[in-house]
């Protein structure tokens, strides 16, 4: 092996390292399935790894991987979409109605109802800042935007989250959301 080839693979090995629990978690948080978070995971690496001479490098490579994952879940779910229509073709053409009984609560917290509640574009927003701790910028990056159109994206989902608690609890009071800001709501 050379040494430009063993250079390059231990290049990819420490960014693989670095950034293989943070890839895995955000992947794990967005799929079913521990499987298909492994698919994720091991199609975003071979991403980097195809285009890693390419690829942006220092502060802009985590949000530019966060990035590829995030399509690799889209194409993931396209297929997934795909490979049920037969399914939901099926289903339309079926009356479920003696089938179906009342869901009875499942234990989930009022934030995650609410949560769950909101668009997936929302979502998406939320958890990069909440639970992969990324800045506006790096954001921007990962959604392939600028900074300011991330910024107004967020304030609304934020706005949305705390209309959904609202509904789902009916009282008035204080939340924190991510970076230290409160937002009361009437």
């Amino acid at each position: 092996m050379g040494d430009g080839v063993a250079e390059r693979r231990e290049r990819f090995e420490a960014v693989y390292r670095q950034l293989y629990a943070p890839i895995c978690g955000y992947a794990l948080r967005r799929v079913r399935h521990p499987e298909d978070a492994a698919e994720v995971i091991a199609e975003t690496f071979a991403t980097l790894w195809r285009r890693f001479d390419a690829c942006p490098q220092g502060g802009e490579l985590r949000p530019w991987l966060f990035g590829v994952a995030r399509r690799v879940i889209a194409n993931q779910r396209r297929g997934e979409r795909r490979r049920s229509a037969l399914g939901e073709r099926l289903a339309a053409n079926t009356d479920w109605t003696a089938f179906e009984t009342a869901r009875p609560d499942d234990g989930t917290s009022t934030l995650a109802r609410a949560f769950t509640a909101l668009k997936e574009s929302d979502r998406q927003l939320l958890s990069l800042v909440a639970w992969e701790g990324l800045t506006t910028e790096e954001i921007a990056v990962a959604l392939g935007t600028n900074r300011a159109t991330v910024r107004l994206r967020l304030h609304r989902a934020r706005r949305r989250l705390l209309e959904a608690l609202d509904k789902k609890t009916g009282a008035q009071g204080l939340i924190r959301l991510t970076g230290g800001e409160e937002h009361e709501w009437t």
